[in-house]
């Protein structure tokens, strides 16, 4: 092949190829420029041509995806995200670094790598708090972001009167994001993210346990309605399980003992992940929780759902589920209490009756600190049972 002659995609200026591409009309609105063009940062014609149609090639992939899902594309160091998440046209000139990517490109990265699966959600979160860094300090390569943008990506978030938890998540999220891309791409990364300080109490307002007369009250009021909504409330109030754990929950899930007894089967699926791997675990089934298990069972089984208001797509709606809930809590409830507040309550009652810590630790699926408790298969449900038993 002739130096001479551009490969397709290229042209070639002061002897450096270039790769160029024209945005297709459909896509224009989400491009500043008409045409993607960059270095291609070489002065070989054959090695322009393979660098240009691997560019060809993801454009044209990533562009199919855009079209039928909006997903991220290449080319993005000329796109900005909105804090909504949203994509949108940049104003300022497209940059090319061979060193580094822009936050927004790092955005790309990690979802490609590790949203595998993972829900909405988590995607959403992933953009909106990377928006949040680009609305207050551009869509900079991962290098050239300092403590002073740190500093003023914190002080932006102040401004949109973020509780100081809240902050924390995000600048958990952007922290995670820029070193795992930087991993990627083999760079050395002083993180300025890391050691911002901020009031991490500021806004934060404490999630009070239901008090024990609000609770038989509300458990009162479910015998009485006996409607899904309320199985769902006392199956929650009985066993301290997260309400997505609870309302993602299947027939399958629920397992009858040899004993006659019930346990529920704690476990990720599909439509529905557990926060963290400890999660994962029985809970025996024992006073309302064992009543509104009775009660869903009974039900047709004309879907694998126990509760499928909250099942209707690929994704279990928790959220729809708390605000539900949540008012009508309120009724019986002292302020501050929420559908989370029985999985403080169940904590509470568990040490009333002077429960082990670790044996309340699995029954919530919570977090036990020690390596021994890495060990072993746990307690059995056996022993769980007698002190849910207590309890209830």
């Amino acid at each position: 092949m002739s130096e001479t002659i551009s490969p397709a995609f290229t042209f070639v200026k002061d002897g450096v190829f270039y790769f160029s591409r024209r945005i297709p009309k459909d896509l224009k609105k989400h491009y500043s420029s008409p045409r993607i063009a960059y270095s291609l940062r070489t002065r070989a014609a054959r090695v322009a041509e393979a660098r240009a149609r691997r560019a060809a090639d993801q454009l044209d992939e990533y562009w199919f995806h855009l079209r039928s899902k909006d997903a991220d594309l290449p080319g993005k160091h000329m796109l900005r995200l909105q804090g909504d998440g949203r994509v949108v046209a940049s104003s300022s000139p497209p940059e090319v670094s061979s060193a580094s990517v822009k936050l927004s490109e790092a955005v790309g990265i990690y979802l490609r790598l590790k949203g595998q699966g993972r829900p909405d959600t988590f995607h959403r979160a992933v953009e909106r708090s990377c928006g949040y860094v680009i609305d207050a300090c551009g869509d900079k390569h991962l290098d050239a972001y300092t403590k002073a943008d740190a500093n003023k990506f914190r002080d932006a978030l102040i401004k949109r009167g973020l509780a100081g938890s809240s902050i924390t998540r995000i600048f958990g999220t952007v922290r995670a994001i820029t070193n795992f891309a930087a991993s990627e791409l083999g760079l050395t990364l002083t993180n300025p993210f890391n050691g911002v300080y901020y009031d991490r109490e500021a806004g934060v307002s404490d999630r009070n346990p239901i008090p024990a007369d609000a609770l038989s009250e509300v458990q009162r009021q479910c015998r009485q309605m006996d409607d899904d909504i309320r199985w769902l409330v006392a199956l929650v109030s009985d066993t301290g399980m997260r309400l997505a754990e609870a309302a993602g929950i299947v027939r399958e899930d629920i397992e009858r003992r040899p004993d006659g007894s019930l346990v529920a089967q704690v476990r990720p699926h599909q439509w529905r992940r557990l926060k963290t791997k400890g999660s994962e675990r029985i809970v025996p089934l024992e006073g309302e929780a064992r009543w509104a298990a009775e009660r869903l069972m009974a039900q047709a089984a004309d879907t694998k759902f126990l509760f499928p208001r909250y099942n209707k797509k690929d994704q279990t709606n928790a959220n729809a589920a708390s605000a539900a809930l949540n008012k009508w809590i309120k009724q019986m409830a002292p302020d501050g209490c929420t559908m989370h507040s029985f999985r403080h309550s169940m904590r509470d009652r568990l040490r009333a009756v002077e429960c082990p810590a670790d044996i309340v630790d699995q029954i919530g699926g919570w977090q036990t600190d020690g390596v021994g408790h890495g060990y072993g298969a746990g307690y059995p449900v056996e022993v769980l049972q007698k002190w849910m038993k207590a309890v209830t």
